[in-house]
Parts: structure tokens; sequence; C-alpha cells
């Protein structure tokens, strides 16, 4: 892709009588697309896919990103790859992606350890229990799992990501066992950080192994129940916060309560 094949597909419907309004809002569109790809600039089958599970994580309202997704559909028919379209809109309103439960979680990592899927098994692991976004595992290396934290960049601002005691020793025996003494954990045979749409693939494969909903295992569902489990368990200390407290007040009543 070349912005210069952007402005042949603009002109090329400005001709065919869009409104200025219409031709800015498509290449809004497909400038994003172009500053979002690798630094090689090619679109393949799938690379459309992760994008949009990379605008969601950043917090993109499914509404606009199939507005995003309908200009880009319409540019790639235009170059002459259409295989590499992603024809399914996102569900807005009332027909939101359905939430991971906890114990479907348990099950993908059942599943994984008995089909013997250990890479796949620590990135459920990775995604469902520290929360990390799938374009944030280059930064999952040895390094920071040995110092227990690392920082990404979302949107504006830095967010440190802090990995539990028992993760980092499985993580750590992973990459030992892997062969990786340093850098990220998660390579290709080539060395290079894991291929988003391969991640994407197989989880999608481990979702289905484990009869679990077609849609609901995604990099993306592991991180929301990662948060949601999170959330759970901080209500419930300050529940009990709140009873230790009451406790309290009622022991101070009983001994120095006006009507004592």
């Amino acid at each position: 892709m070349t912005l210069d094949d952007v402005e042949r597909f603009l002109d090329a419907e400005r001709n065919k009588g869009w409104t200025a309004m219409t031709v800015k809002r498509y290449r809004s569109a497909l400038e994003r697309m172009y500053q979002d790809l690798p630094a090689e600039k090619q679109i393949q089958r799938g690379t459309l896919v992760q994008w949009r599970e990379e605008l969601l994580d950043n917090g993109f309202a499914p509404s606009g990103i199939n507005l995003i997704f309908s200009a880009c559909n319409k540019f790639l028919d235009f170059v002459g790859h259409r295989e590499c379209q992603v024809v399914d809109q996102l569900p807005i309103g009332d027909k939101l992606q359905p939430e991971l439960t906890r114990n479907e979680y348990l099950r993908l990592l059942q599943t994984a350890k008995q089909l013997e899927q250990e890479r796949i098994y620590m990135l459920v692991k990775v995604f469902g229990s520290i929360g990390l976004r799938i374009q944030d595992l280059p930064l999952l290396t040895v390094e920071a799992v040995r110092e227990g934290k690392l920082t990404s960049i979302v949107g504006s601002r830095r967010q440190t990501v802090r990995i539990p005691k028992c993760r980092r020793e499985e993580l750590l025996d992973y990459a030992r066992r892997s062969g990786v003494s340093s850098g990220p954990i998660f390579v290709g045979r080539n060395g290079q950080p894991s291929n988003r749409s391969e991640i994407a693939v197989n989880l999608r494969k481990l979702g289905e192994s484990a009869q679990i909903p077609a849609g609901k295992v995604t990099a993306r569902t592991l991180r929301k129940l990662c948060g949601q489990t999170r959330a759970n368990i901080e209500a419930n200390m300050d529940l009990l916060v709140e009873q230790a407290l009451e406790r309290q007040l009622e022991q101070e009543e009983l001994t120095v309560g006006w009507d004592v």
C-alpha cells in the first residue's frame, strides 16, 4: 500500500461524483490504515483482522471501526486485493461480543494442555492473567519478566503492566526451555516477534477445540476477563474493609457508647 494508491483511488471516486466531505472521510480512514501498518506497508490475509483488534484495544467504538473498514474494503477492491478485505462487521449495541467466562478460560488452558500445545497455553495465560495486549508481546522480554514489569504506550500515556511472581517463574522456565536467554520470549523461527495474525488464528482454533462459541476467544476477550477478575477481587476487598470497619465501630460503641 502506498499513499499514491490512496490518491488514485480518491481521484477515481471523486470523478464518479463523491462529495468533498465523503472524500475527506475516506482519506482519513485510509491514512490511518497506512500509518498503522507495519514498516513494509504490506497488507496480507489477516492483516486487517489484527488491526481491527488493535483499534478495539485502543478504545475505538465498534460503529466507528465499521465505518473505517467500509472505506478500507472499497480501497482494496479498487487495487484488486479483495482477498484481504474484512467483510464482517462488528456487532454494536445489544449485539456486542459475549464475554469470556472464567470457566471457559480454564477450559482453554485444559484443552491446550491436553493437546500438548504449550506455546498457545502460555499465550492464553499472558493475555488472561497479565492483561497484556497482543501488540505489546515484543515488550515481554526475559529482562522485563525478571524485573516483574514492563511499560507500554496506550494512546499518549505510559502504562505499567506488572507480572505476578508465579507467572514470572513460569515464563522464565518456558523461555529457558525454548532457548530464549534474552529479548522477547515469544518469537517465531526466524527470531522475529510472533506474528499477530498467526496468534489470532491459533486462539480461534483452540477455542473450537475447547468447544467455546466462535468469536469469544481472542486476545481482547482474554484481556477483558483479566480486567474483570481484578475488578471483582478489588470489589471484594472493599467489602471486607467495610465489614471490618463496621465491626470495629460496633465494638467501640459497646465499650464507650453513650448508653453503655
